[in-house]
Order: structure tokens, then C-alpha cells, then sequence
């Protein structure tokens, strides 16, 4: 298993990538139905902090097999099924996310997301095994992974705690998991394709994004039913589609992410995307929201229900300035971003969704404007 050609052309996702992003689908569609019900129940706090909890195990499976992937598929047997090992495990972290929300209970989630680990442990002591100028590096990321699983089946079995506990220790051992990486890849860099890992971001975002498209589904068979269709219902798909269209248009600005293969680029853009990823679930599963309010499903009020939409949408932009704008605009244009994400809740807030929708609409407009102007070319 050698390292791959950083300068590789045409570089592009394999099958058994898209496949593995399939399963991402299914933990991530799970996670946003369980934040969609608490919120919609007024139970911000309880549910927002465990779909935080458990959106980072499936954003960081994700996240490590595809960098792995970018600097050392092979594609041959032996990669084939660790990959599918990690996939199971996957699968078993996405079954136990129901019962996470709605008993408290881990026991899934730790038994799936540790064999996605051990899955990774075992891919890094191949890839030491086939790329001796690296091994410092490769080894440290399977010591390193594999102590934290330590930690977190010692967490497991600390179980049932209270939630302050819980979340206190679990932000522990997401710290942990973060820096596996930073003290590895300090040891030399690994091989990964600059090019392939902006697609490969680009594709989970899509699926993210894709919760919204659900909820715009979901809103528009309501207008079929038997009930007259309110005003309230009629707008909430076309308000979601243009949210969809707007949150897609600036992530795949014609702007590239990642300018720099540098490791402190690298960490910023691939962990700073954990904002964005997570806002862009929470959006659909706020636009459920809003459809459950109209249909008198839900228990909160209408402005909280528009929060539910609009703070999501507001961490997605931040987050896009983050990863991206930030490093490629000076001036006052380079802020756009950030007081957009400011300006957005508060129209929300004072004036409904509506409103919160045309000025992410302007958003659009202006980053446009500015990023023509800033490339020599004429405004929009």
C-alpha cells in the first residue's frame, strides 16, 4: 500500500468512497430526525447537545477515512474490507443514535464508532508497514487513536451520568480525538490529494445539505392532503428551496477552498467544516420544524421555530468564512460573511423567516458581486 501521487490528475472519488458516503447518509439523516423532534417539543437544550455529541462521532469517522483514503487507497482486497469494517461500524453507531436521544443509552454508539476505530487502527499500521519514510507518523496516528478508544469504552462503562457529566467528558475525549492528528501529522506530512479532498468535502456537503431537500419534500406533500393548505404551508417549501439554493451557491463560490496544502491549513479547513456540516443538517431538520408548527405538531413558539432555521444558517456562514473567505479576501468585502451571519438571526427574530431568507438572497448577491470584483472581472 504505498503512498499515492500528491500531484495526481484528474483525482476523483472511487465507488467504494461513495458508498462509504452513503452510510454517512443514513447516521447523519438519524441525527437530524432526533434534533427535529426535541426542538419541536421545546427540548433545545437536551437535544441540540446530543446531536452535537453525536454528529462529531459521525463527522469524524467520516472525516479520518477520507483523508486516510486520499493518501492511501490502493483499492485492493485487504482496503476493501477494512473499509467495510469501518462501514459496519458505521451502520451500528447510526442504529444507536435513536436510543442515545430518546434513553440516554451509548452502548451502540461507543460499540459502533470503536469498530470504526479499530478499523482505522489497523489501515494505519498497514500504511507504516508500506511507507517507511512516514512511519512516525502512521504509527502515532494507531497509538494515538487506539488510546482514545480506551477512554472512550472506560466511558462507556462509567454509564448511566448525569448530563453535565457527560457532555464534560465527552468534550475530553473530542479533544482528544482532535489531536491525534495535529501530533501526528507534525511528524511529516501525509501523502493526501488536494484536489480529491475538496471533492470529497464538497460531497458531504451536498448530503447535509440534502436533510433540507427532505423537509422541502416533506412540506410539499403536506399540500396534498385532505386539509386546505394554509399561507404559512405554501410558503415553507419555496423558502426552503431558496435557503437550499442559497447555502449550495456559497459554499461552491467559484472560489477554490483549500488554497494552501500546508498542515495548519489543513486542520483549520478539514475541522472548521465540522461548523458547517452540522449547521447544514440542523437547517432541514428546523424547516421540519416550521412544518410541524403549521400543522400544529409542535410545542414552541413561532419565533423559536424560526430560530430553529436561521441560528443554523448563521453558523453555516460563519463557518464558510472560517475555512474560506477569510484567507482569500481583504479589505471590507472579507467580513461579509460575518456580519451577514449576524444580521441573519436577527432579521428572523423581529421578522420572521421570510425575511431571514432575502437577506441570506443578498448574501448571495454581494459575496457574488465582491468576488467578481475582486478577480478583475465585472460586477453580476
Amino acid at each position: 500500500m504505498p503512498p499515492r501521487n500528491t500531484t495526481e490528475k484528474h483525482r476523483a472519488s472511487t465507488p467504494l468512497e461513495l458508498m462509504f458516503d452513503l452510510v454517512a447518509v443514513i447516521a447523519i439523516a438519524a441525527a437530524a430526525a432526533e434534533l427535529h423532534h426535541a426542538v419541536a417539543h421545546a427540548h433545545y437544550a437536551e437535544g441540540i447537545s446530543k446531536f452535537v455529541l453525536a454528529f462529531f462521532a459521525i463527522w469524524w469517522s467520516w472525516m479520518n477515512f477520507s483523508w486516510f483514503a486520499s493518501a492511501y487507497d490502493n483499492d485492493d482486497v485487504l482496503f476493501r474490507l477494512l473499509t467495510m469494517l469501518v462501514m459496519a461500524g458505521s451502520l451500528t453507531m447510526a442504529a444507536g443514535i435513536k436510543p442515545f436521544f430518546q434513553g440516554g443509552q451509548l452502548m451502540l454508539i461507543v460499540i459502533g464508532f470503536v469498530i470504526m476505530r479499530i478499523g482505522m487502527v489497523l489501515f494505519w499500521l498497514r500504511a507504516a508497514r508500506h511507507h517507511p519514510e512516514l512511519k512516525r507518523t502512521t504509527l502515532t496516528y494507531a497509538g494515538g487513536i487506539f488510546l482514545v478508544q480506551l477512554y472512550w469504552v472506560g466511558l462507556l462503562l462509567q454509564q448511566p451520568l448525569s448530563a453535565t457529566w457527560l457532555l464534560t467528558l465527552f468534550a475530553l475525549g473530542a479533544v482528544l480525538e482532535l489531536a491525534v492528528p495535529a501530533l501526528a501529522e507534525r511528524r511529516g506530512i501525509t501523502p493526501w490529494h488536494r484536489h480529491h479532498m475538496i471533492e470529497r468535502y464538497g460531497l458531504l456537503n451536498i448530503i447535509v445539505l440534502g436533510e433540507t431537500l427532505l423537509a422541502s419534500s416533506i412540506a410539499i406533500s403536506n399540500l396534498t392532503t385532505d386539509q386546505a393548505p394554509t399561507l404559512a404551508l405554501l410558503q415553507i417549501p419555496l423558502l426552503a428551496m431558496v435557503l437550499l439554493f442559497c447555502l449550495w451557491w456559497l459554499y461552491f463560490s467559484r472560489e477554490e477552498h483549500l488554497k494552501q496544502q500546508t498542515l495548519a491549513m489543513a486542520l483549520t479547513w478539514g475541522y472548521g467544516h465540522l461548523i458547517i456540516y452540522a449547521a447544514g443538517a440542523a437547517v432541514g431538520a428546523g424547516i421540519a420544524v416550521n412544518i410541524d408548527l403549521v400543522l400544529g405538531s409542535a410545542s414552541l413558539t413561532a419565533t423559536a421555530a424560526t430560530c430553529a432555521v436561521t441560528l443554523p444558517i448563521s453558523a453555516y456562514v460563519l463557518g464558510l468564512w472560517l475555512v474560506r473567505d477569510r484567507f482569500i479576501f481583504s479589505g471590507r468585502g472579507k467580513y461579509l460573511l460575518v456580519l451577514f451571519a449576524l444580521l441573519i438571526p436577527l432579521a428572523g427574530f423581529f421578522s420572521g423567516l421570510a425575511a431571514a431568507t432575502a437577506l441570506l438572497v443578498l448574501c448571495v448577491m454581494l459575496r457574488s458581486s465582491h468576488a467578481c470584483c475582486s478577480n478583475g472581472q465585472p460586477k453580476l
